[in-house]
């Protein structure tokens, strides 16, 4: 059967020779647009309470968390040769080197995990940490995961993100350029960005040195700002069903470089967090499943409508194709 797409899942397999799970791990990290540092009140979309386990949480040690980690895991995927510790809620490098050489170390020190996967943003990053990711990746597997959710400044500045897009294209580079797997995390429908802005975000990315990309709709969650500015403006949101989602992510991978892993199309947030259901209580298999079968209807594939650029991604910030939004509230 042709790969349509650059699946993740097979990732870890190919390189490895083995399937890995992550095990999520809360380590009590902040956030510098919640703590003071850039700004507070945090992204207007997010409650980390939504994205987490409940057996991951800051007041159990790194170890236990581990421990209960796998223990769910074997019983849920019981194909997994091995584990990555997921530093996953809020920006898991927003602390000085040496905190993060102590807070990581039980999870590297563990026989059972084979490496860590660290969450975080790009305006927590700098060439000390890297280096010492770049030294940690040598004997185990290292990934960071960026959160750039938008390539567009105006829709950082209003959902709160208080970094910019240049600064994400910067730790991007700085980041692959020390043969670090380097993710990227992208959220499709916040406010005032229109269908054709999302789909040019592929071409943005694409000239950036990713190794993979995490794709995730917009999910309105319970008592954040953003709940009430959809109430107040919805007019400002793309919303899709989910076969308008199938239909748009498949016109976004035949723009994007065809070497890109994808990690992930949706997301998922418990029921009782969310704003609302549209696509009902559907699981990210069935997702893929769907996505897979409307590839094939289409009989297209990840990277048919690329075409490699010769300008630079970080000159400037990337601009919207004339027309199209351009005046979005700020």
């Amino acid at each position: 059967m042709m790969q349509r797409y650059k699946s993740f899942t097979g990732y870890f397999i190919s390189r490895y020779g083995t399937r890995l799970q992550k095990v999520v791990v809360d380590a009590g990290f902040s956030c510098p647009n919640r703590d003071g540092t850039t700004g507070t009140g945090g992204c207007t979309y997010c409650d980390n309470r939504a994205f987490h386990p409940g057996y991951s949480t800051p007041d159990k040690s790194l170890t236990l968390q581990i421990d209960e980690g796998i223990e769910f895991h074997r019983v849920r995927y019981c194909k997994a040769g091995g584990y990555l510790a997921y530093f996953q809620p809020y920006s898991n490098t927003h602390a000085p080197l040496e905190d993060l050489r102590r807070i990581y170390k039980p999870a590297l020190e563990d026989p059972r995990i084979s490496g860590i996967v660290v969450a975080t943003r790009p305006d927590c990053i700098d060439a000390r940490k890297l280096k010492y990711f770049r030294d940690l990746s040598l004997e185990k597997i290292v990934i960071l995961e960026y959160g750039v959710e938008s390539c567009y400044n105006r829709t950082l500045q209003r959902i709160n993100r208080c970094h910019t897009w240049e600064q994400s294209a910067a730790a991007i580079r700085d980041t692959a350029a020390l043969g670090i797997h380097t993710c990227v995390h992208m959220i499709f429908g916040l406010p005032g960005e229109s269908r054709e802005e999302m789909l040019s975000e592929a071409g943005i990315l694409s000239r950036l040195p990713l190794t993979s990309l995490k794709l995730h709709q917009l999910q309105i969650v319970k008592g954040t700002p953003m709940e009430k500015e959809f109430a107040e403006k919805p007019g400002d949101f793309v919303t899709f069903s989910l076969h308008q989602y199938l239909d748009f992510i498949i016109d976004f991978l035949e723009r994007l470089r065809p070497d890109i892993f994808i990690e992930r199309v949706a997301g998922e947030v418990p029921p009782r967090f969310v704003h609302s259901n549209p696509w009902g209580l559907i699981r990210n298999v069935e997702i893929l499943r769907l996505l897979e079968k409307r590839l094939e209807e289409r009989n297209t594939f990840q990277g048919a409508l690329y075409v490699n650029p010769t300008e630079s991604a970080t000159d400037g910030n990337p601009q919207p194709p004339a027309g199209l939004n351009e005046n979005a509230p700020a």
